[in-house]
C-alpha cells in the first residue's frame, strides 16, 4: 500500500470500532499498524487491552531457534509489548534466510524440510514468555491439526486456524472438526478476492456479484458484502474483511443490525463452489 495508506485505515477501522486487526510481518505495513494503534491509545480512545492484534509467523522462520526471534522482531516494528494472537502463517516452510521468498537460479522456491510440532513448541514457549496471549495457525487442513493435536506433551492447542472462507468455499468439514475441538475459524478472503490473475484463481466468478447475495441483501437494504460478512459470523466464521477505503470499511462493520433466516443461510450455503480463489500456488 502506499505509505500512509495503512496507518490511515487503520485509525478509520478503530474509530468505526473494529478490534481485531489481523497483521503479517510479510505485509510490510506493521509499522503503521503499530503506529495507528499508538496513536489511538494516546488519544484515549481505546486501551491497548481493547485491540486483538494477530501476528503471523512466516515461511523462512519454522526452525525452532528462529521463532521467538522472529516475534521479537515483529514487537519491535509494532512498539508493542505483546501480540494478542501468533499464527503459524503455512503449514510449509521456505530455506530460512534473509530472501522472503528464496529462490534457486531457475526461479523456483526453495523449500526447507520442516517438523510443525518442533515449531509449535517454539510458539508455546512465546506464549509462556508472554510475548503472545494466544498461538494458533493458518491454511492447515485436517490431518496438520491432528499433528499438532495429538503430539505428546502438548501444552497449547491451536486457539485458531485462519483460512480462506465465504459463500463460495464453506469449508464445513474443516469447520465441523475445528468446532469439535474448540478451535475457531478466522476466515480471510471473507467477501472474495481481488482479481489479480498473479495470485487469484479468477476461474471462479466474484463472489459479490453473486444474483442471491445481492437479492437478499436487496431485502435487508444491505450490500452482497454485508450479506457475505453476515453468513459468516452466523456460522460462527470470524470475518477479517481487507479494505483501504473508508466508507467501505465503514459499511463492512454494518452488520450487526440484522439477521439470515435459516432459510437464507441455507440458500447461501447452497452457493458453496468449493473453489478456493487464493491456490498458494507457491
Amino acid at each position: 500500500t502506499p505509505k500512509g495508506a495503512c496507518l490511515e485505515s487503520v485509525k478509520i477501522a478503530i474509530d468505526t470500532g473494529y478490534r481485531h486487526i489481523d497483521g503479517a510481518f510479510v505485509y510490510y505495513n506493521e509499522h503503521e499498524v503499530g503506529q495507528a494503534i499508538r496513536e489511538k491509545i494516546a488519544e484515549g480512545r481505546i486501551n491497548r487491552e481493547d485491540i486483538f492484534y494477530c501476528g503471523k509467523l512466516w515461511n523462512t522462520c519454522h526452525p525452532p531457534e528462529l521463532v521467538r526471534p522472529t516475534l521479537e522482531k515483529t514487537l519491535k516494528i509494532l512498539q508493542l509489548d505483546y501480540v494478542d494472537l501468533y499464527i503459524i502463517e503455512l503449514p510449509m516452510a521456505f530455506k530460512p534466510g534473509d530472501a522472503i521468498y528464496p529462490k534457486d537460479e531457475n526461479g523456483k522456491i526453495i523449500y526447507h524440510e520442516t517438523d510443525l510440532c518442533a515449531t509449535w513448541e517454539a510458539m508455546e514457549a512465546c506464549k509462556d514468555a508472554g510475548l503472545a496471549k494466544s498461538i494458533g495457525v493458518s491454511n492447515f487442513n485436517r490431518r496438520q491439526l491432528e499433528m499438532i493435536l495429538n503430539k505428546p506433551g502438548l501444552k497449547y492447542k491451536p486457539v485458531s486456524n485462519q483460512v480462506e472462507c465465504h459463500p463460495y468455499f464453506t469449508q464445513p468439514k474443516l469447520l465441523e472438526f475445528c468446532r469439535q475441538h474448540d478451535i475457531v475459524i478466522v476466515g480471510y478472503s471473507p467477501l472474495g478476492t481481488s482479481r489479480d490473475e498473479t495470485w487469484v484463481n479468477v476461474s471462479s466468478p466474484p463472489l459479490l456479484k453473486d444474483p442471491v447475495l445481492n437479492a437478499i441483501g436487496k431485502k435487508y437494504n444491505k450490500t452482497a458484502a454485508q450479506v457475505a460478512l453476515r453468513f459468516s459470523i452466523q456460522r460462527g466464521v470470524v470475518v477479517i474483511p481487507k479494505s483501504f477505503n473508508p466508507q467501505r470499511i465503514r459499511e463492512n462493520f454494518q452488520i450487526f443490525d440484522f439477521s439470515l433466516t435459516e432459510k437464507e443461510m441455507k440458500e447461501i450455503e447452497a452457493l458453496n463452489k468449493n473453489v478456493r480463489y487464493v491456490e498458494l500456488l507457491m
